[in-house]
């Protein structure tokens, strides 16, 4: 496609989404568990032309020369298709929030106020390589009575256009416009750059992949947009803490797995408790291989430990996404609050303790998405949540933050109920 064909595609996505979006808010919720049913029912059933279409990407991926965790990410396994299918069943299952209304108060004039649960309108979603995402993205969608555009990473153009089928078919035996979710056909790069300037027809954007792709998107839209770029974690161990369970817990927010932006990057010690503690993490971390990168003090407690080197600056605001993790010891919660607040990135932060005030201190006055006590960062995630499902996570601070699920993508708006008021 050259680019005034582009053009012209996207401005019709734009305009189909934005017709489906004024049927979808007028959806209720029985249409939309029966859409979502639909969706869980057919990809069940379409085992084979999935299979079909995965393969496909799977061979361009392997001959392009793609690293395995990349082609990896690729596969649509029989277990990934159950696992998008249950998800599916999940959100169908969960309240329907569209209409609700909250806060409703009488005012002295007469008149009583609140405020509605409305859907966004339309959401761009742009995303790279797993193509599980089109379905999330798609019954996230349905459920939350918004229309979605669609835009996956070229590598995966058979197994997306092979899912949104899927979505599509599901959509009108409900009853409900096709259009209400639409995939980008076209794998060219000028398709972002046109998806990201349409306000007229999309009121955000959820990019989900690599820092490079949700800096260029920050940088470019003329559209809100929903993100967080790193996933700089931290765990601080109180002087307070027990230590069986301080060790448990940081072992499992740093190797439970490396690659997730919720995996601890950072750790931070009390002076107090330091020199019991840091040998137990240090023996842990050393037996899986972890590199550990520490100040002065840490790597003067766990001299003669295998993979201590000495931290840099830049360590303290390094998301490693990998067997690497800094360590720093501090003088108590003040610095440890002074410290997160300065190198984090607001993402997901913890701290172990046994100490109410600090507990409650740490939460007020750490300035994440999400801040946990006594717990592992890894749980930072929609479905721990009980969101039901997740379009991604947000570290800014306007609309939502933290796990968005179905109320991320919905919007409150003002109520008056009167009988016949009228301002003095």
């Amino acid at each position: 496609m050259n680019a005034f064909n582009v053009a012209e595609h996207m401005q019709a996505l734009g305009l189909q989404a934005k017709t489906a979006a004024a049927q979808m808010a007028r959806a209720d919720a029985a249409t939309k568990m029966r859409a979502l049913k639909a969706l869980a029912r057919r990809l069940r059933d379409a085992g084979a032309p999935l299979a079909e279409a995965n393969a496909q990407d799977l061979a361009r991926a392997t001959a392009a020369g793609l690293a395995a965790p990349m082609v990896d990410r690729l596969k649509l396994t029989p277990k990934v298709i159950e696992t998008v299918a249950e998800g599916c069943e999940q959100l169908a299952a969960m309240p329907d929030v569209i209409g609700e209304i909250i806060g409703m108060k009488q005012q002295p004039s007469g008149i009583r106020v609140g405020q509605m649960r409305v859907p966004i309108g339309v959401f761009g979603m742009i995303y790279e390589s797993r193509p599980n995402v089109t379905i999330e993205a798609a019954s996230l969608a349905i459920k939350s009575g918004n229309a979605a555009i669609l835009r996956g990473g070229s590598e995966a153009i058979e197994s997306n256009k092979a899912l949104a089928a899927l979505v599509r078919a599901s959509l009108a035996e409900s009853g409900l416009p096709e259009d209400a979710v639409q995939l980008v056909q076209t794998t060219d790069r000028e398709a972002v750059g046109q998806l990201i300037a349409m306000p007229e027809y999309v009121d955000v954007i959820i990019p989900r992949g690599g820092k490079g792709l949700i800096e260029r998107i920050s940088r470019d839209a003329k559209v809100p947009v929903i993100k967080h770029l790193d996933g700089n974690c931290h765990v601080f161990v109180d002087a307070t803490a027990e230590l069986d369970m301080a060790v448990t817990v940081v072992d499992n927010a740093k190797t439970q797995k490396y690659s997730p932006c919720n995996a601890a990057e950072g750790l931070l010690v009390a002076r107090a408790i330091a020199p019991q503690f840091l040998p137990r993490i240090g023996a842990v971390f050393a037996a899986k291989g972890v590199e550990m990168r520490c100040d002065a003090e840490a790597a003067a407690v766990l001299a003669g430990v295998a993979g201590v080197v000495p931290a840099t600056e830049q360590d303290w605001y390094e998301e490693y996404l990998a067997a690497v993790i800094s360590i720093k010891v501090v003088d108590g919660v003040d610095e440890a609050i002074a410290h997160i607040n300065r190198y984090s990135s607001h993402h997901t932060d913890a701290i172990l303790t046994r100490d109410h005030v600090n507990a409650q201190r740490f939460l007020r006055e750490v300035d994440s998405a999400s801040v946990m006590v006594n717990a592992s960062t890894r749980f930072a995630d929609g479905f721990e949540f009980g969101l039901g499902a997740e379009i991604g996570i947000s570290t800014d601070k306007f609309h939502a933050r933290g796990p968005v699920g179905i109320e991320g993508l919905t919007s409150l708006k003002y109520v008056v109920l009167g009988q016949g008021e009228i301002r003095q």
